[in-house]
């Protein structure tokens, strides 16, 4: 068998890039753009470069598209070339060269797909980042199954690859948590108190609370009266009641407030990396907003600004020019109190990121922050960074369905379905699949009953099935796999047969594109078509044939696919059973 390039757009594009140079020897700035056709009869790849040219050669496209054909050096990797409509040039490959992909795909095993795109650059992906003040939900379970995908698919391309896990350990959320648990404290021992309705209500506030009641007895015992002592009137200002509770909680624990804020963030912390690698999400780091504040970081980042002309005071705030790099207005860095803020913080945050040597960052957003990337990406260009070399990438929350009916979520009110639960219902191949299935800045409902389901409707268990076929189809044969790699494939030529061959053709490209825009969920849909037409060709035709060089070449070629499936579910954190 006569080797080839493996890359069927590189090997085309040479061969049109010589065509176009001896059509127009002055040279020409039209690129070359190949298309895969929808339709079969169109050829394997369609090129529209002869009605690109047709303006800048003042000739009829399709003139211009039989001129380049008769220009096209003579390859033995091409079948034909054909003129259609106004002047796509159709170009089909010949099936010696299509069968050669299952000697590859055999042959690279579990790299086939890999690429250098990438070229090893540097890059961090920051994502779930949710605040410890809670277990995960449903919702931040797509942003984990998005961003853990996007950094496999990512290191498949050849980047250079870090996941990173930003904890918000800083700020009133948390205090609102330690507030929480510290109040659930003091009515454990006893003490007859009005909860704030705004405060955090599940019942994991109540374990933490009795966690502390266990270890540390009465220790942070206090008067309710002191508790609630000058606190706004709940019902007028409710926000306000927070935070004078807040601030009358760390007069009156003193030191020991750091105790209950500590065993409030370090149990709900402990809980997410729990869940997360449960899932099969882990992260290189776990990133410290609290060191942002103790290393003076935030400080010297708004101290830079102001010394480059971006910060002015008003209202004793400093504020940072943000409209002066496209931002609907100006933002406040600093309050009046001297206290810093989120954006403050987030603006240290990433100018850290790109002092640790990161040519690239990834940050994966809820789509309710799709505000807040003008100001980030204003203040890195302030500061003399370059703010593309920040991409931000939108996840929708995913809205929950049981039996038809939508679930409430709601963090502090403790009415949510936890990540955990969710997997326990579905389990973590339907999760993480189903997260993926759509694109990330899209709606997403998911359906439990369908996730559960064992039918071809679920996509899932549609393409696991098709790997656990191949698998059934060689344990039949009972023979040696490793016998069928560099198998003659030449007898590959049924309609099946040649689609597959295609199929496995495009992986390496799916690849490609999905890690150029962040998109799982095209290899999501890859896998399905694969499987789709795996489980066609498994109805139409027979496997174990008595022509034994056609059953070794068919063997290759389920070989292959289940390879390809194999590889493309472990990019999105999906299982491959054998057996189903």
């Amino acid at each position: 068998m006569t080797s080839a390039p493996a890359d069927a757009r590189t090997l085309l594009t040479g061969l049109l890039r010589d065509a176009l140079a001896r059509v127009v020897p002055a040279g020409s700035n039209a690129p070359i753009l190949l298309d895969r056709p929808k339709l079969e009869q169109h050829g394997d790849f369609a090129c529209n470069i002869a009605l690109l040219l047709a303006k800048e050669l003042r000739g009829n496209p399709r003139n211009i598209a039989q001129q380049l054909v008769a220009a096209l050096p003579a390859s033995p990797h091409v079948e034909k070339t054909e003129i259609a409509g106004a002047g796509f040039i159709n170009l089909f490959l010949t099936n010696a060269y299509k069968q050669q992909v299952v000697s590859r795909v055999l042959a690279a095993g579990d790299r086939y797909g890999a690429g250098t795109y990438g070229q090893q650059r540097k890059t961090q992906v920051e994502f779930v980042s949710a605040n410890p003040t809670g277990p995960l939900h449903v919702g931040h379970g797509r942003g984990a199954a998005y961003g853990a995908s996007v950094v496999a698919i990512l290191a498949m391309a050849g980047f250079d690859v870090s996941r990173e896990y930003y904890v918000n350990d800083a700020g009133r959320q948390m205090d609102i948590l330690a507030l929480s648990t510290w109040l659930r404290y003091l009515e454990s021992g006893g003490a007859t108190l009005s909860f704030p309705p705004n405060a955090y209500q599940g019942d994991y506030v109540r374990a933490m609370a009795a966690q502390l009641r266990s270890t540390d007895d009465t220790r942070f015992d206090r008067v309710w009266t002191d508790v609630v002592a000058g606190a706004a009137d709940v019902g007028s200002d409710p926000e306000k009641h927070l935070d004078d509770l807040i601030a009358n909680a760390k007069r009156l624990l003193g030191k020991d407030y750091d105790r209950v804020h500590r065993h409030a963030l370090e149990t709900q912390l402990a809980d997410c990396r729990n869940d997360l690698a449960e899932f099969g999400v882990t992260f290189d780091q776990w990133f410290s907003e609290r060191s942002l504040f103790t290393s003076g970081r935030v400080e010297q980042a708004v101290r830079d600004l102001e010394q480059r002309g971006h910060i002015y005071l008003q209202d004793g705030a400093r504020w940072f020019r943000s409209s002066d790099f496209g931002d609907e207005k100006d933002r406040v860095v600093q309050r009046e109190n001297g206290q810093y803020t989120y954006f403050a913080s987030d603006i240290a945050y990433h100018i850290d990121k790109f002092g640790r040597g990161y040519d690239r960052v990834i940050d994966v957003w809820g789509a309710d922050h799709h505000g807040y990337i003008p100001r980030v990406k204003g203040a890195l260009a302030a500061v003399g960074q370059d703010p593309d070399r920040l991409n931000v990438a939108l996840v929708q929350f995913a809205v929950l369905y049981r039996n038809g009916q939508k679930v409430s979520m709601s963090t502090r009110s403790g009415e949510f379905v936890t990540l955990r639960e969710l997997r326990q219902e579905v389990g973590n191949d339907a999760a993480r699949f189903f997260y993926v299935l759509r694109k990330s800045d899209q709606h997403l409902d998911f359906d439990l009953d369908l996730a559960k389901s064992q039918s071809n409707d679920n996509p899932v268990y549609y393409i696991q099935y098709a790997h656990a076929r191949v698998c059934s189809v060689l344990e039949q044969w009972g023979g040696d796999e490793n016998s069928l790699r560099g198998i003659d494939t030449t007898p590959l030529v049924s309609p099946h047969e040649t689609v597959l061959l295609k199929r496995l053709m495009e992986f390496p490209e799916i690849i490609e594109n999905a890690a150029r825009d962040l998109a799982p969920h095209s290899v999501a849909f890859y896998l399905k078509d694969l499987a789709g037409e795996f489980h066609s060709y498994y109805n139409a035709e027979r496997f174990l044939v008595d022509d034994s060089a056609l059953k070794a070449a068919r063997l290759a070629l389920a070989l292959a696919v289940r390879q390809v499936l194999r590889n493309g579910l472990a990019l999105l954190g999906v299982t491959a059973p054998e057996k189903m």
